[in-house]
């Protein structure tokens, strides 16, 4: 009994459903998410949104690695229904795992489900609020979704974050003010 004990402090915190919880990158992402905010360029964002995206996309564990890589190999081969069921397990699995919903969110946007992606899309939100691709996603989302005003107020969130997001063309002028 001692050494099941021992063994569940080294393993660090789990979930109730079996899925330890996510890494916290909060310190590494820091740092990168201000070098956006200086960011010269497009190109320069964009290659520090793909550092971002690799912090994003490690997964609790091996076994939620494994479904996040299998959805998006399914996703990425136009399998959507595979990588539905694969991002399903997923957020099953590990309900704490943003990148889990904004998977998932992407193929239903993808698919043309726009009601399905938007409530993942918030839950990506609420676990990791500066989430580019689901700050923009869920701009996109409600623009499809003719909810202009609010995929408007979307895209201003997520340009907060990401002044050089290639949706910033989509931005409207506000009332009485100029972009």
């Amino acid at each position: 009994m001692k050494n099941v004990l021992a063994l569940i402090l080294v393993a660090g915190p789990v979930c109730a459903d079996g899925c330890p919880e996510a890494p916290d990158h909060s310190a590494d992402l820091a740092p990168l998410y201000e070098a956006l905010q200086t960011a010269p360029n497009e190109m320069a964002a964009r290659a520090i949104t793909n550092q971002m995206w690799g912090y994003w996309d490690n997964a609790p564990d091996e076994a939620s690695q494994a479904m996040l890589d299998q959805g998006m190999r399914y996703r990425a081969s136009y399998d959507f229904l595979n990588a539905l069921d694969r991002f399903d397990a997923l957020v099953g699995y590990c309900p704490f795992y943003a990148e889990g919903y904004n998977q998932r969110a992407f193929v239903n946007f993808i698919s043309g489900n726009y009601a399905a992606a938007l409530p993942d899309l918030e839950r990506a939100l609420e676990l990791n609020p500066r989430h580019i691709g689901a700050l923009s996603g869920k701009a996109l989302t409600l623009i499809q979704m003719g909810r202009d005003a609010e995929g408007q107020a979307a895209l201003r969130a997520a340009l907060d974050v990401n002044p050089w997001l290639s949706e910033r063309h989509m931005l409207k002028d506000a009332p009485g003010e100029e972009l």
